[in-house]
């Protein structure tokens, strides 16, 4: 499912048996969300997949044989951006020497899926919210709305929070995409995925170029786990890509896998053998409740890295939301106004 967005690969998305309890908990919350109307919010790195993901909303939804329709926000032309939107009538501008629908009528009954909507210009940002709430859009050069059946779903790598506070995302716009948010994690997120996907690829591309055996050493499927992927499953895949249509000995070694071979080994988060030898040090001459301090530990700094969501904590851990809530009452973090120990709202309302 958490493909980079290709065509062949989106097709095939669900031949590969992702493990990675992270990915097992965003693809519950992607099955609770399928079926509904809300519009999601798909918020991650690039190359994680977002499009993929909203891709299996549409095609689980009531909406799937509708169309799906995806519009880079950032391709935008800055002058014509509304017309591109929101469609034109005849005369409206220089140039418009017929009536055209945007990208919302294009979409009716089916999904339309906002991409790197963070890219918007704050002047579109108001159109998007009237369209939003009022669910209807006025084309450029008419005065008389139209309706809309459109689901929408919005994604981005750019943290909103960060661009309302910098006053470059409308608060009321993010609010209301906000309704249902679930986070894509970067595949250093989700180790256990990685040989899965790799493999994925590998038969993927083998087939494709008439190399059908080819396999990984395994120097180079060690070598694929020690990687931190910073460009995410698009750069999984492209350099599986790169190595098959490479290979000529049936065999890929860590050496194929360019540009890998010429970056340093060390990948893996220091806090992650920090945080190893910290427990070894720990269990040495355990203290009063060990393992409370451990969870609670765990449990407070995935509410603070993702702002109190219990959502995103949830699926960062790789629980359910109703697993986190309950340790969150067992270790008197949910009490009172409903905050975390660390001083982050924790949301009780509205399931985020």
């Amino acid at each position: 499912m958490f493909h980079p967005d290709s065509v062949a690969v989106t097709q095939q998305r669900d031949d590969v048996p992702l493990i990675d309890p992270a990915s097992l908990a965003c693809q519950r919350l992607l099955d609770q969300l399928a079926p509904t109307e809300a519009t999601v919010l798909l918020c991650g790195e690039t190359g994680t997949g977002k499009e993929v993901m909203a891709r299996y909303l549409h095609q689980h939804s009531p909406r799937r044989h509708g169309p799906f329709l995806a519009l880079n926000c950032g391709a935008l032309s800055e002058s014509l951006a509304e017309a591109e939107l929101f469609g034109h009538e005849k005369g409206a501008y220089t140039g418009a020497q017929q009536g055209m629908p945007g990208w919302f009528e294009a979409a009716s009954g089916g999904t339309l899926l906002l991409d790197e909507i963070g890219e918007l210009s704050l002047t579109l940002q108001v159109k998007l919210l009237r369209v939003l709430q009022e669910r209807e859009i006025t084309r450029v050069g008419s005065r008389s709305p139209r309706k809309i059946d459109v689901r929408v779903i919005a994604a981005t790598h750019v943290d909103l929070r960060q661009a309302i506070a910098g006053r470059r995302f409308r608060e009321d716009l993010y609010h209301r995409l906000n309704i249902a948010t679930l986070s894509v994690p970067a595949l250093r997120q989700r180790r256990q995925d990685i040989l899965p996907l790799a493999d994925h690829f590998l038969r993927l591309y083998g087939q494709r170029f008439g190399r059908p055996t080819v396999r990984l050493s395994a120097p180079a499927r060690q070598r694929l786990l020690d990687y931190a992927w910073p460009g995410n499953v698009r750069e999984l895949e492209n350099t599986l890509h790169r190595a098959v249509l490479m290979n000529q000995n049936g065999e890929i070694d860590s050496a194929d896998l360019w540009p890998l071979s010429a970056l340093p080994a060390p990948v893996m988060e220091p806090s992650v053998d920090e945080f190893t030898g910290w427990l070894r040090r720990q269990l040495q001459s355990p203290p009063p409740q060990l393992y409370e301090r451990v969870v609670r530990r765990l449990i407070e700094a995935a509410m603070e890295h993702e702002g109190g969501n219990q959502s995103h904590a949830a699926a960062l851990l790789g629980i359910s939301r109703q697993a986190l809530r309950t340790q969150l009452a067992h270790l008197g973090v949910i009490k009172g106004r409903r905050r975390c120990a660390t001083g982050a709202r924790v949301a009780s309302q509205g399931g985020e």
